[in-house]
């Protein structure tokens, strides 16, 4: 499809305005932590939704809800307080290929996290000050989230930019934290630009991005997070990543491809 530089911003603006509304949180894991008000409680059922995000939706909500029911609705009390004993509750937790041995060290790690490095925010705002960049933010947090023992099945589950992968799950998490159009996502993170946000590149987005001549590299890895990111930017440099809605909406729920 080819489209002049005006049609192409018309067609975002609009989609991005039809997909960027309180419509889209049902059906999304985004649905997880808007059960929530507090920070923290937001923070981490954030992150673990955003953790187990691929498949089928419906499926990620359930998992996601599942999850929460299991941390007994108060994720940051049972991720900071609840004792050992009480960690045999997610020996049944799986979700495709997270299993109950990724599950108890994510929440391991949490409690290390949000005990000895002051939460989410603080780690991933400690890595964006390293670069400002939001891989400098990924890179930083991963090392972090792994510097207590861990299995090594369990790498897996936290993407690497280093070695070129694209992060698709942890910026997702970090547009609900980050943007604030205060619908869908939160905005509840002040510390890290918005402006500095990366497209949650996923096999949809991907595609579309590709149909609307956004994006050349036919792999879905950071170069080419990086790439359609930059081409964002042009329609909205203090906001490039709201048209993740944009392009997801028009890949699920349109066919565009």
């Amino acid at each position: 499809m080819v489209l002049s530089f005006s049609e192409l911003k018309e067609l975002l603006e609009i989609k991005t305005k039809e997909y960027n509304a309180h419509s889209f949180i049902e059906l999304d894991p985004v649905s997880i932590p808007h059960r929530f008000s507090k920070k923290e409680d937001i923070e981490i059922s954030a992150f673990l939704a955003a953790s187990i995000a691929w498949g089928q939706r419906k499926s990620i909500v359930a998992n996601g809800l599942k999850l929460m029911h299991l941390m007994d609705n108060a994720p940051y009390d049972f991720v900071t307080q609840a004792p050992d004993s009480d960690f045999k509750r997610f020996e049944t937790f799986v979700h495709r290929t997270f299993s109950s041995t990724d599950c108890i060290y994510f929440i391991h790690s949490l409690r290390n996290i949000y005990l000895k490095h002051n939460g989410l925010e603080n780690l991933f705002t400690s890595g964006y000050n390293q670069g400002q960049t939001i891989k400098s933010a990924i890179i930083h947090f991963r090392n972090i989230f792994f510097e207590i023992p861990f299995p090594e099945r369990t790498s897996k589950h936290i993407a690497n930019p280093l070695k070129n992968s694209a992060a698709k799950r942890i910026n997702m998490f970090l547009r609900w934290m980050v943007r604030d159009d205060k619908i869908v996502d939160f905005g509840l993170w002040q510390t890290i630009p918005k402006s500095a946000l990366m497209l949650p590149l996923d096999l949809h987005t991907g595609n579309t991005s590709r149909k609307l001549g956004l994006l050349n590299r036919t792999q879905n890895d950071w170069n080419a997070v990086e790439e359609v990111t930059q081409a964002l930017y042009k329609f909205d440099s203090k906001d490039p990543i709201k048209y993740d809605f944009a392009l997801f909406g028009l890949g699920i729920y349109e066919g565009f491809k």
